[in-house]
């Protein structure tokens, strides 16, 4: 007889772990067995969502609100209410139908790859960054093209970057994320405004990640695409500058040629977003919930300040611009001391001081062994006993 044929997994599914979970698995071992971590590692904000979501969550299940599947663009009246959001800090007038509530913005980067890109497109990035760009993309056929950036350009994109890459092979698509991760730079306006212009004569579909927007540190609450070019396809979430991270709901606005699509293969992939939190989440438009995210983001912006201050003293280099996002993404190579990289470093750390950071090879294949990411989320407080810890941390290297 034949042999049997051989299973397994399917070659697009050859994409590496986020290293983030395996740390965050270290972490939860630690804290099992009796320590006190202090964990800097997730872009998970600390203060959770907003009391009027909250509040807004035990009504849902106590008034008899009805929570079968919905349509699959989303509830009118939470896409009614992100329109309202966009009136209020961009001055966009938004129609409700070119709105699609998604399951988080990792659902959301799931249908505009999807609608926008063919197997075998090139798609261009920003290196260093979000590491599930790269595996998504790659796990539907697309070519990724890293744009490696650096502080000569501010960690993201150029219209030279893009025109160069360009100019190898017609490029389909570039992704853009401001404030970025890990990095937490934002591109000015005028950068922006010059991109998506590129973008619009060559053929090239932008997809601008923006789920960071609020939490900012320039003046600037970010730029939204659409303020510029609509034929972009933005993608937002409630999880960072709500805090809703676990309530898996994101959102994203539809070019007019790719509503349909976006929409079929909403309806094929998930019917709808989680209904329960997608009632909740109408209460986050409230005056309320956006002081209390406000006052959320005053404390990363101290949280930022303390580590900013403290840099001089942990000798980190090659630091990129924090402007917003709540990161801290910078260089260790002269201080990995025995370590072989930024991952026993981080290893490391932890064992011996019980802080939990991020090495930088998630988020860059080239320089990321040398980068280390902190997360600004937990707050001034667990930040500052932190860096006290580090700099013990180095002493005894």
């Amino acid at each position: 007889m034949p042999p049997a044929p051989r299973l397994g997994a399917s070659a697009r599914a050859q994409v590496p772990p986020f290293t983030v979970m395996t740390v965050l698995a270290a972490v939860a071992g630690a804290r099992a067995a009796g320590r006190e971590v202090i964990s800097l590692c997730a872009g998970e904000p600390g203060q959770g969502a907003p009391t009027p979501v909250r509040d807004a969550a035990a009504r849902v299940f106590t008034d008899g609100i009805p929570l079968g599947y919905c349509e699959t663009l989303g509830l009118r009246a939470l896409r009614e209410q992100i329109a309202g959001h966009y009136r209020r800090w961009y001055g966009l007038d938004l129609d409700p139908d070119r709105i699609c509530v998604t399951t988080g913005s990792s659902g959301g980067f799931q249908l505009a790859f999807l609608a926008a890109f063919d197997h075998g497109d090139r798609v261009a990035l920003a290196r260093p960054g979000y590491p599930a760009y790269v595996n998504i993309l790659r796990a539907l056929g697309a070519r990724v093209v890293e744009l490696d950036t650096g502080a000569e350009v501010r960690f993201q994109p150029t219209v030279d970057l893009l025109a160069a890459a360009h100019a190898q092979e017609p490029l389909a698509g570039v992704v853009l994320a401001s404030p970025a991760n890990p990095t937490g730079t934002m591109i000015r306006d005028d950068e922006l405004a010059a991109m998506l212009a590129w973008c619009a004569r060559h053929g090239v579909r932008v997809i601008s990640d923006e789920i960071y927007h609020g939490v900012t540190f320039t003046g600037s609450r970010g730029t939204c695409a659409w303020q510029h070019d609509d034929s972009a396809v933005v993608v937002s979430s409630f999880s960072k500058y709500w805090g809703m991270t676990g309530w898996r709901l994101g959102w994203l606005l539809l070019p007019a040629d790719l509503a349909a699509a976006i929409d079929a293969l909403a309806g094929n992939f998930a019917l709808c977003a989680p209904v329960p939190a997608q009632h909740a989440a109408i209460a986050a438009f409230t005056e309320p919930a956006y002081a209390e995210c406000e006052a959320a983001v005053a404390g990363f912006a101290r949280a930022r300040a303390l580590v900013l201050d403290a840099l001089p003293a942990l000798g980190w280099t090659d630091v990129a611009p924090a402007d917003g996002a709540f990161y801290v993404y910078a260089g260790v190579a002269d201080l990995l001391g025995p370590y072989a990289d930024s991952v026993a470093w981080c290893r490391a750390l932890l064992d011996a001081q019980d802080v939990a950071i991020t090495p930088g090879v998630d988020f860059d294949s080239g320089r990321g062994h040398e980068h280390v990411r902190l997360s600004l989320a937990p707050g001034p407080g667990a930040v500052a006993e932190a860096v006290r810890r580090i700099l013990a941390f180095q002493a005894a290297l």
